[in-house]
């Protein structure tokens, strides 16, 4: 069996668990309005630290493509230090917030295309970009090589070193009964690579997800934390409440003067990265 081939099979678990309990409707956009607005940030903030690096690989003339882009995270703060910036996101709620940030930024030299990569034709730039993506592509492989194929320099995929999902699987199991389907992360995307004879730089970018650095100060907000990560469904909303409020000690820690999620993994950003031609 290739790495592709077990890439597939953990994502075909987690459809068929998200089939079976939740009724997930495939055409729907799972980024609602709550959680598309958790990932638009002010695209005139300092750099942090791991975008930082990111941003040493462009160049002043360069195209950036950023491939599943949502809400303009890092393509809109990488807007202003290129010469275009292209996010393909086929996230209607996504791209809402992608033109409400770029217009209240004045950001002129930054669009979207509203597609799904595979069905995005025509796009190509200097260095292509993807993060926090590939943990949910079944056909791997013709999803690297569409990003290898639209790169005239570079492409740069950054993973965290615990997929976001499997971080919450403690709060999912709590909640719906059973261990949460294992999403692939790095070590399937580095084999992945490997087997398409794809040798790339792996560098852990200096700081922890945005997310673990927030103070929770008081119950409430650790509580209203741990169900903005977006593991939890709308509809059960009430329910992860009352539920994480329940087990909230065997949960939380109190530590200093913040409360610390005791289920979280240590996490780092990951950037795998290789040259395509100059």
């Amino acid at each position: 069996m290739t790495a592709s081939e077990r890439f597939a099979i953990l994502l075909d678990a987690v459809a068929e668990q998200q089939a079976r309990l939740h009724g997930t409707d495939p055409s729907a956009d799972p980024w609602t309005g709550r959680l598309a607005r958790l990932f638009r940030f002010d695209p005139h903030r300092p750099l942090e630290p791991n975008l930082e690096v990111i941003a040493g690989y462009l160049r002043p003339d360069d195209v950036l493509v950023d491939v599943g882009g949502g809400a303009g995270r890092v393509s809109l703060p990488l807007a202003l230090r290129c010469r275009e910036a292209i996010v393909i996101d086929p996230s209607p709620n996504m791209g809402a917030e992608f033109d409400a940030c770029r217009n209240g930024a004045g950001i002129t030299n930054a669009r979207r295309v509203q597609a799904n990569w595979m069905d995005a034709d025509g796009v190509e730039g200097d260095v292509v970009f993807s993060a926090d993506v590939a943990y949910f592509v079944r056909d791997i492989v013709p999803f690297i090589e569409k990003l290898q194929a639209a790169a005239r320099r570079r492409v740069m995929i950054t993973l965290w070193s615990v997929s976001p999902p499997n971080s919450e699987a403690v709060l999912y199991e709590l909640l719906y009964g059973e261990p949460m389907a294992h999403v692939p992360g790095f070590r399937e995307l580095m084999s992945s690579l490997w087997d398409m004879g794809i040798l790339p730089d792996l560098t852990v970018l200096p700081e922890p997800p945005w997310w673990e650095i927030n103070l929770l100060r008081t119950r409430e907000e650790a509580v209203r934390d741990a169900l903005e990560s977006g593991w939890v469904l709308e509809r059960d909303m009430a329910v992860a409440r009352e539920a994480i409020s329940r087990n909230f000690d065997r949960l939380f820690t109190f530590e200093g003067e913040s409360y610390r999620p005791r289920w979280r993994q240590p996490s780092r950003e990951l950037l795998i990265t290789w040259a395509t031609g100059d």
